[in-house]
C-alpha cells in the first residue's frame, strides 16, 4: 500500500478509543450494579439502533478498510461498488468511517441511493464520513456488528484488515449456523482475497471443518457490477413484507427510500 494514498488521520484509524466503557466492561466480573448498568446501556443502544434503521428498505452492507485514501484503487473500487448497489435499488450500509466505507457511501449517494452508517467511538479523530443520509454512533462493537448484519440482505467484503475479517467471518458463521438466512456474501478483489479463497476451499472444505453447502452463496469477483447482480439475483427472493412506520410511536419513513427491485 502506497503511503501517499493515506491521509494522516486514516493511517491511525482504529488505534485508540475516546470511550473506555466497553474495554472496562470486558475486563472481567465487576460489581452487580456495574454489570446491570452496562447491560442496560447495551439494551438502550440496541433500541436506538432499531428506531434509527427500522425503515431503510432493502439494504446491503459493505465491509472494508478505513485506511485507503481517495486516490487508492481500492477506494475507487468501493465507490463503484456503492454505485452498482444503488442502481439495483439497494440502500448501502457501512461502518460509517473513512476509506472504503466512505467510498461506498459516496458511490451510493452519487446515484441517489440511500447511504447509511453504523459508526463506532474509536480514535479521537474518528467521525462519520460526509456522505451519510442516516447514521448512528455506537459505543459497543457488539451492538454495531449486530446492526450491520440485522438489516442487510447481502454482504460485500472489500479489501480490509482485522475488522473486515471479523465482520466477514461473523456473517459467514451466522449463515452456517442458520442464525441468518443464506444471504449472498461477495468478496470483491480477486488478488487480495485469493489467500482467503484458498483457506476456505482448499483447507476448510477439504479438511471437513466446514461443509461445501456452507459456501453456496459465497462469490469472488473483481467486478462490482457482477457482485451487485449476484446479490440481487439471490437477495430479492428473500425480501419480506415491508414494515410501515407507526405515527403514534413517533416513527417515520426515511428520506430517499430505495426503489423496488425488479
Amino acid at each position: 500500500m502506497e503511503q501517499n494514498n493515506l491521509s494522516s488521520h486514516q493511517t491511525h484509524w482504529g488505534s485508540g478509543s475516546r470511550n473506555q466503557d466497553e474495554k472496562v466492561f470486558l475486563e472481567g466480573p465487576k460489581s452487580r450494579s456495574f454489570e446491570a448498568r452496562h447491560a442496560f446501556d447495551v439494551f438502550f443502544e440496541m433500541i436506538k439502533g432499531f428506531r434509527k434503521f427500522h425503515f431503510i428498505g432493502p439494504c446491503v452492507t459493505i465491509f472494508g478498510s478505513a485506511r485507503f485514501g481517495d486516490e487508492h484503487p481500492y477506494y475507487l473500487l468501493g465507490f463503484e461498488m456503492g454505485q452498482e448497489l444503488a442502481l439495483k435499488g439497494f440502500a448501502v450500509m457501512t461502518g460509517g468511517g473513512p476509506g472504503i466505507m466512505e467510498a461506498s457511501n459516496r458511490g451510493a449517494k452519487s446515484m441517489g441511493g440511500l447511504s447509511l452508517g453504523c459508526n463506532i467511538t474509536l480514535p479521537q479523530e474518528q467521525k462519520p464520513n460526509p456522505y451519510l443520509d442516516v447514521w448512528m454512533e455506537f459505543k459497543y462493537f457488539m451492538v454495531r456488528k449486530f446492526m450491520l448484519a440485522k438489516y442487510s440482505y447481502g454482504f460485500v467484503a472489500l479489501p480490509g484488515g482485522f475488522g473486515t475479517l471479523d465482520e466477514l467471518f461473523g456473517v459467514l458463521t451466522l449463515i452456517q449456523t442458520k442464525k441468518m438466512k443464506d444471504f449472498p456474501v461477495v468478496l470483491v478483489g480477486l488478488d487480495y482475497w485469493e489467500p482467503v479463497r484458498k483457506l476456505i476451499f482448499e483447507r476448510l472444505v477439504d479438511s471437513k471443518t466446514i461443509d461445501p453447502e456452507d459456501t453456496k452463496t459465497l462469490f469472488f469477483t473483481d467486478s462490482p457490477a457482477e457482485a451487485a447482480q449476484f446479490i440481487q439475483s439471490i437477495a430479492t427472493k428473500k425480501f419480506e413484507v415491508k414494515i410501515r412506520p407507526r405515527k403514534i410511536l413517533g416513527e417515520k419513513s426515511l428520506p430517499h427510500s430505495p426503489k423496488e427491485n425488479a
